[in-house]
Order: structure tokens, then C-alpha cells, then sequence
């Protein structure tokens, strides 16, 4: 089965689907591979890796190498620019981030990528991009026209724009380590516009409360990273957040 279409599946059945972000330019390969096994045990759905800066080159590799060593959990590229980019991933978001300023952003590193996930047959899930204040360094290295979290016309209009371009999923991100997720308000009105189509919400989830709420404004998927990296419990944390998101 392909990754997009595992994940919806989830997403249909089960309820709100759960992705652990790991950066590999946050610990080593063996703690990143520790991390997502105490995710999997938890009940995460499937591992994104990668970030905004260093999370490229050998270190991507050997962390992607280390992951799937402990868990049979779909890994998923996350990739800040072209060099973003493995073989040994299952599957790429790939992604546009419409509100950048910078155009590499939006098309150029894109090109670059595009030939190798290609040639390896990595599977791409098309993504518009979308980061919300306050953005955090993704925003900043991104370049990005913050969308304000108390505009979600302006989310609206770039995720319509984004399904009409034909990318599948939209990622409403506010930035890792954010002082509160994206507006119930926002997500339902861009969820409102997209149909089927699936809606992605990460930054500032750090709780069961926090994920519930993005769950029932119409979160498809919800991504935590910067709390699992804080915590000491990963499996418990992780097991928090599931039981909040899913069907009972």
C-alpha cells in the first residue's frame, strides 16, 4: 500500500492521524531511532523527518538508516530544501510553500528535488505549504508572508489556491516550539474549502487538549516534534495525544 494512501485510510477510518516529526540536526541518529520506536509504541501513525537547517546530507541518511532499524512505521521526508532529499525514505510531502517570498521556495528547490525522488522512486504527496504566525525559524528561513492566525480568509485563499493547483494535502503550520497551535477557526475554514482533500496541522501541539481541538475543527493529520524532543516520556506523551484524536 502507498503511503498517501495509508494515510488516508487512517484518516477515514480511524480518525485524526498522527505524525511524529523528528530533525535529524537535533540528536544523533540513535536517539532520533529511539524516539520514533518510543513513538510507535505509543501509537503514532507514520515518521516525518527533517527540519529547516542541517537536517541533510550524511545525517539524514544515517538517521533515516537508524529509524527504520526500529520501527516498520512509514517514514516520510520533510525536507527544507533540495538537499532534504533520500532514497531510503518511503515517501516525501512534496511540498510548495505558497506564502514564501523567496521563490526557491516555492518552485525552484522543487526542480532540484524533483529528478532524484524520480529516479529512486521515493512517492510523492503533493503539498501546499502554508505557515501561520508566528512561523518560528521555518518561517524565517522560508522567507514566508506569515499568514496572521486571525486571518483565515488568507489561509483560505492560499489552500484553495493549493487544491486548484492540484496538490492533494495542505499543511497549516505555526512553526516548531509555538505558544499555541492554528486557530480552531482557521482549520475549519480552510477544511470548509478543501473538501476531501487533507488537512495537516502542526506547530504548538503539545498536549491531548491542544491535539483534540485541531482534531474536531477538521484536522486531518496532526505533527508534534519540538514537545516529544522536551519529554522524557515520548511513549507516554505519544499515547496522550493519540488516544485524544482518534475515535472511540
Amino acid at each position: 500500500m502507498q503511503v498517501e494512501e495509508y494515510l488516508n485510510r487512517i484518516a477515514e477510518s480511524e480518525g485524526t492521524v498522527h505524525l511524529t516529526l523528528i530533525d535529524p540536526a537535533s540528536q544523533s541518529p540513535d536517539e532520533a531511532a529511539q524516539i520514533a520506536y518510543a513513538a510507535s509504541l505509543g501509537g503514532t501513525d507514520a515518521i516525518m523527518v527533517g527540519g529547516s537547517t542541517g537536517a541533510g546530507g550524511a545525517i539524514l541518511e544515517e538517521t533515516l538508516l537508524k529509524i527504520k532499524e526500529k520501527t516498520d512505521k512509514p517514514t516520510i521526508l520533510f525536507p527544507g530544501n533540495a538537499a532534504g532529499v533520500s532514497r531510503h525514505a518511503d515517501a516525501i510531502f512534496f511540498m510548495s510553500l505558497l506564502n514564501s517570498r523567496d521563490i526557491n521556495f516555492v518552485t525552484t528547490n522543487q526542480a532540484m528535488g524533483a529528478p532524484f525522488v524520480y529516479k529512486e522512486g521515493i512517492e510523492p504527496i503533493s503539498m501546499a505549504y502554508l505557515i501561520v504566525e508566528p512561523g518560528g525559524t521555518v518561517g524565517w528561513v522560508g522567507d514566508a508572508r506569515l499568514i496572521p492566525k486571525n486571518k483565515p480568509e488568507l489561509a483560505v485563499a492560499y489552500a484553495l489556491a493549493g487544491k486548484y493547483l492540484g496538490m492533494h494535502y495542505t499543511y497549516l503550520e505555526a512553526g516548531s516550539g509555538a505558544n499555541a497551535p492554528v486557530t480552531p477557526e482557521m482549520i475549519g475554514a480552510v477544511k470548509h474549502v478543501i473538501g476531501n482533500n487533507m488537512l495537516v496541522v502542526g506547530g504548538g501541539i503539545r498536549d491531548g487538549e491542544a491535539a483534540k481541538t485541531c482534531a474536531l475543527a477538521g484536522a486531518d493529520m496532526i505533527v508534534t516534534g519540538t514537545v516529544l524532543e522536551d519529554s522524557s516520556e515520548v511513549t507516554e506523551k505519544i499515547k496522550e495525544l493519540v488516544y485524544a484524536i482518534k475515535k472511540r
